[in-house]
């Protein structure tokens, strides 16, 4: 990736920043990488519908570059084992 390429990709990870950042959203729990020519976005969300969103988002500012992410939601489901306390 060029200089000029790299300093284009950093611009647009700090709108992403920005819009995450919103009275909108407000969702500051989100971390983007740089990695190479991957943006990787990382974290803890409260519904699968906000890390929808999240990831609308990364799509339209982050179009043509590769984004990965590993953004969980946390599981309301009973356990399907009993715990084993040793």
């Amino acid at each position: 990736m060029t200089e000029h390429a790299s300093q284009e990709v950093e611009y647009r990870i700090a709108r992403l920043r920005e819009r995450l950042a919103d009275d909108d959203v407000a969702e500051l729990g989100v971390r983007i990488e740089l990695r190479g020519a991957t943006v990787l976005l990382t974290g803890s969300l409260a519904t699968a519908d906000r890390r929808d969103e999240i990831l609308r988002l990364a799509r339209e500012e982050l179009d043509g570059i590769v984004v990965r992410a590993d953004l969980t939601t946390p599981s309301a489901d009973a356990p399907d084992h009993g715990e084993q306390l040793s």
